[in-house]
């Protein structure tokens, strides 16, 4: 269950493209073992000494006349973490504050992982990576409602994301599967930094948007905006020619996000509807 009344945690059914190169026994598809359910191939039996497994058409087609011995991939977990902005534009609040948004996707996600037997990480970030909020992966069950309830308390002021291109020096040496949770208002030279340097893991991109966060009131008139990150306040005047720009820059900032993974091969996913949708995230993955 959820720490927030009246909801219900829902799971994630996640999987990785790769086989896992794990040493915990898990749910992922891996090439290591020899005593699993899935078929790997054929060894020598003096490297897998299990003559319950022999196989002897194979071993009478050795040209050696080796006995050939079937082996089992075992299945694998592998550590599951979000890294986190946690900047001031995180705290936008529209028909949701993002945070809450987000701690909705750590919570659901770390339950899934529990329940899946992966390990949960989590690593928080603005301007620098924030030591209070990295948590290293753990397969405790309640992990992911304690950090949920953090983020829904949490008041961001970090005046950028800058700390995400630090995020993979508090990462391990195995690969694990990688939530990159952002808005992504970053430039995208930045942006491309970061995803250079969490390269060696399954990178799945989250893009953290609001619907009223590129909507416009009246079709005309005098409006304040407000940068996210900056808090700078600025009064424009709303006119068709305008109103028909900021739409081109927000089509144009989707294109260029989505080109910027798929250089990288990796899918983004975005959740633009202002809450969370953990189907939405599932069909992610099997899609």
């Amino acid at each position: 269950m959820s720490n927030v009344p009246g909801r219900r945690l829902e799971e994630i059914h996640y999987r990785v493209g790769a086989p896992v190169l794990g040493h915990f026994p898990g749910h992922h598809r891996s090439p290591r073992g020899d005593s699993g359910f899935e078929f790997r191939g054929h060894v020598s039996l003096i490297d897998a000494p299990d003559p319950r497994r022999l196989d002897l058409h194979a071993s009478l087609r050795d040209p050696f006349g080796d006995w050939r011995v079937r082996v089992y991939a075992e299945r694998k977990a592998i550590p599951v973490i979000v890294v986190a902005d946690l900047s001031a534009s995180m705290g936008f609040e529209g028909r949701e504050r993002k945070l809450s948004v987000l701690a909705d996707f750590v919570d659901s996600l770390a339950w899934s992982a529990w329940r899946t037997g992966d390990r949960f990480g989590f690593i928080g970030c603005d301007e620098t990576v924030r030591r209070d909020w990295l948590q290293p992966p753990t397969r405790a069950r309640g992990i992911g409602s304690a950090l949920a309830a953090r983020l829904r308390a949490l008041q961001p002021s970090g005046r950028s994301a800058q700390g995400l291109r630090d995020a993979h020096r508090h990462l391990g040496r195995q690969r694990a599967l990688l939530f990159l949770v952002s808005d992504f208002h970053e430039p995208l030279d930045a942006i491309a930094s970061v995803l250079d340097g969490l390269a060696h893991h399954d990178v799945v991109p989250v893009v953290l948007w609001d619907p009223r966060e590129f909507a416009l009131s009246a079709p005309r008139g005098l409006a304040q905006t407000v940068d996210a990150e900056s808090g700078r306040q600025r009064m424009v005047w709303w006119r068709p020619a305008l109103r028909a720009r900021w739409q081109a820059a927000y089509d144009e900032r989707r294109a260029a996000l989505r080109h910027l993974f798929g250089s990288r091969r990796m899918q983004p996913l975005f959740l633009d509807a202002g809450r969370f949708d953990a189907q939405a995230v599932t069909r992610h993955f099997h899609s």
